[in-house]
């Protein structure tokens, strides 16, 4: 990487010398200058080379307290036992991390959990500190280090019941580390809660300002202090600030929170930061999602002020007490997380810094995603790629209302997960799943996949479901199974009559308003994201004050018309009413004796229950449909555009319509709070 930029610079200088006449330059210059060009080819060829000089050797310095890993590109030590990371030296920086923290706040892998039966998603918080190192490789091309904790009955009550491994690995000739876990819980052990486990990198306050997780998603950054209560304003939640009095003015009167930078499990591959002052970014890439919870939509944390880098495994985020991993008494369990690559580049400082090494980060996480599964891990526990199974077949859907004949699964969405009901994926976490896109034929491949027995699973934007193979499917070293064409047919008992939305899981293709001015994120505005900005919840009594949303079929457009969120109506006594949309719409002619279906897919419930009426707006009578309380995803707060997925469908008698003129009356009744919701996915009406 350092050599691309400073190729660019001094191509820039050869150009000025030969301006200056061809005859002057020395020949010894053009010996000079395309040695300098084949040496870059040669990088060019051998990845490793642009990292190290192959001769460069691995060292290993093992203290009273620390141990010390080099190998000529950086320097990084690690507390023994504890197995924190305490310094990462690169690129003549002494530390990366911020020293002003305790070496224990550094780098380091935590969790949370709690007693089993606990309801909720917050337990008790556990930096995970080893007890045990050992060397695990130390040869010229590997070094791995473990740093393990067994635990036993005398830690019942003080730490979780998980014996964990957490190993650092370093490569000759690679400029930067990885880590991995492996997590086990015995059987006869108590049964727990596994709210949330990840790593996290607090780098130096003062080098890291630039933050990039995304081409058009990356800034310079508040600073950690910015956050402190004589600088800001707390908003509805702790993660929240209005800052009022930053360090940096650039930054007053913006929202800092950490959720605005959540992004997709399937879009995050690699995030971080950039010290200017250096030329130095350090970056996470997780090069595989088999390890993550919630499937390839599930969303999460990434970088976020401090500066602070996270790769996340499990967490409630966007799920809810849905998501947690429960176990119970006596269940055998172990999971492998990770490897996860931490990658350090540099370069000159010019204009194109912050480009030149996202670019080259983002080109490094496709070189590790190619590599998956890593051939170096010494755990026996993580299975290398002849030890794993390959599935293949194609996807077609049946819709006789939208085509006679089949329909290719195009851009569809296939995975194995552990066997559970259909769209059990999106709520499961303690298995390993493996997911692809079909082609524009249907037809996917699914790649080295771990030994065990899963259900495929599928959902395809554009049609409303989830699908489900019939027969599971065992995976074993090697295999390559073929499951042929499979038909997916979605929900459906009728023709559509009307339609509000498109059936992709998201609301995004409604109305999301600009944000209140006081309470901005300076990077979201004109931006494809916008969704993100914090308080659109309390826009929606501003841009309804004097009644509910009224949506007209034919008349109506959803982009403009349909509110992202259905959310509690705030009132002067800072108070909140629940809230009841209206859908008009004609119908020419009814069947009094048949039955109508409305569908109602939802990209999101908070703590909401959604109430159905026909015709007839009165709460005192029962209603046609009620979800009961549903949902913790906290989207709506966390400005998510989705959370978990809910479908449900609504018979309506042809008797409770009427022929012309007709109403579907959808009530959030629960309102004790700001946060509460739904957001729609897609709604529609069935005829007979």
């Amino acid at each position: 990487m350092y050599t691309m930029i400073v190729s660019r610079q001094r191509n820039k200088s050869i150009a000025k010398i030969l301006s200056n006449g061809f005859n002057k330059v020395s020949p010894f210059f053009f010996l000079f200058y395309f040695s300098l060009i084949y040496a870059e080819n040669q990088e060019s060829y051998n990845p490793a080379a642009k990292m190290s000089s192959p001769a460069t050797k691995l060292r290993l310095h093992i203290q009273n307290h620390h141990v010390v890993l080099e190998n000529g590109i950086l320097k990084v030590t690690i507390s023994k036992p504890g197995g924190i990371v305490t310094s990462i030296e690169y690129n003549n920086i002494d530390n990366l991390l911020e020293v002003s923290n305790d070496e224990s706040n550094r780098g380091y892998w935590d969790l949370v959990w709690s007693p089993p039966g606990s309801t909720g998603t917050t337990g008790t918080f556990q930096v995970i500190h080893a007890t045990h190192f050992k060397v695990v490789v130390k040869t010229d091309e590997q070094i791995e280090l473990s740093f393990s904790i067994t635990w036993d009955t005398s830690l019942q009550g003080k730490l979780a019941p998980l014996n964990i491994d957490k190993r650092f690995v370093m490569l000759r000739g690679a400029s930067g580390f990885y880590t991995y876990a492996i997590y086990e819980h015995m059987e006869g052990w108590p049964g727990f809660n596994l709210d949330e486990t990840r790593t996290v990198f607090k780098l130096s306050k003062d080098k890291f300002k630039y933050m990039a997780m995304a081409d058009n998603r990356q800034r310079y950054m508040p600073l950690p202090d910015d956050r402190l209560p004589n600088r800001s304003q707390p908003l509805e939640y702790p993660e929240a600030v209005l800052l009022v009095n930053p360090i940096e003015p650039e930054f007053k009167g913006e929202v800092d929170d950490k959720y605005q930078y959540s992004g997709e499990n399937k879009d995050v591959k690699v995030h971080g930061w950039i010290c200017m002052e250096h030329g130095v970014g350090f970056w996470q890439i997780t090069p595989s999602n088999e390890f993550r919870t919630g499937g390839p939509a599930k969303q999460d944390l990434t970088s976020h002020v401090g500066p602070i880098t996270l790769a996340m495994f499990v967490s409630a985020h966007y799920g809810g007490e849905d998501v947690v991993l429960k176990f119970g008494e006596g269940e055998s369990w172990k999971k492998v997380f990770g490897p996860v690559f931490f990658y350090l580049n540099s370069g000159a400082q010019d204009d194109d810094i912050t480009l030149s090494l996202w670019d080259d980060a983002k080109q490094q996480a496709s070189e590790q995603v190619e590599s998956w599964p890593y051939s170096f891990p010494a755990s026996e526990d993580f299975p290398k790629s002849e030890e794993r199974g390959n599935v293949s077949g194609r996807l077609l859907i049946r819709d006789r209302c939208m085509s006679d004949d089949c329909m290719m699964g195009n851009g569809a969405y296939i995975g194995l997960a552990p066997p559970g009901e259909v769209g059990s994926w999106e709520r499961e976490g303690k298995g390993y799943q493996f997911w692809t896109r079909a082609d524009e034929t249907g037809n996917f491949t699914i790649g080295n996949i771990r030994a065990g027995n899963y259900d495929l699973y599928a959902w395809m934007p554009g049609f409303i479901g989830d699908y489900k193979y019939q027969d599971s499917i065992s995976i074993f070293p090697g295999c390559n199974i073929d499951t042929g064409e499979l038909v997916y047919e979605p929900p459906r008992d009728g023709p559509t009559l009307w339609e509000i939305g498109i059936p992709d899981r998201s609301a995004g293709e409604f109305y999301i308003p600009d944000p209140n001015p006081k309470f901005v994120n300076k990077l979201y505005v004109d931006h494809p994201d916008r969704f993100r900005q914090y308080g659109l919840w309390e826009r929606y009594a501003e841009l309804y004050p004097d009644g509910d949303l009224i949506y007209t079929v034919g008349e109506s457009n959803y982009a403009t018309d349909w509110f992202f969120a259905q959310v509690n109506r705030k009132t002067v006594k800072n108070t909140y009413k629940a809230t009841t949309w209206q859908i008009k719409f004609k119908l020419d002619a009814v069947e009094p004796s048949g039955t109508y279906k409305l569908r109602l897919a939802l990209a999101s419930a908070a703590q909401a229950e959604l109430q159905v009426r026909v015709n007839n707006p009165d709460r005192n009578i029962p209603a046609l449909f009620y979800s009961g309380l549903i949902g913790k995803d906290n989207a709506i707060g966390r400005h998510g555009i989705h959370g978990l997925y809910w479908l449900f469908s609504v018979e309506i008698l042809g008797s409770s319509l009427v022929e012309g003129n007709n109403t579907i009356y959808l009530t959030q009744a629960d309102a004790t709070g700001p946060l509460q919701g739904i957001m729609y996915d897609y709604i529609r009406l069935e005829g007979i």
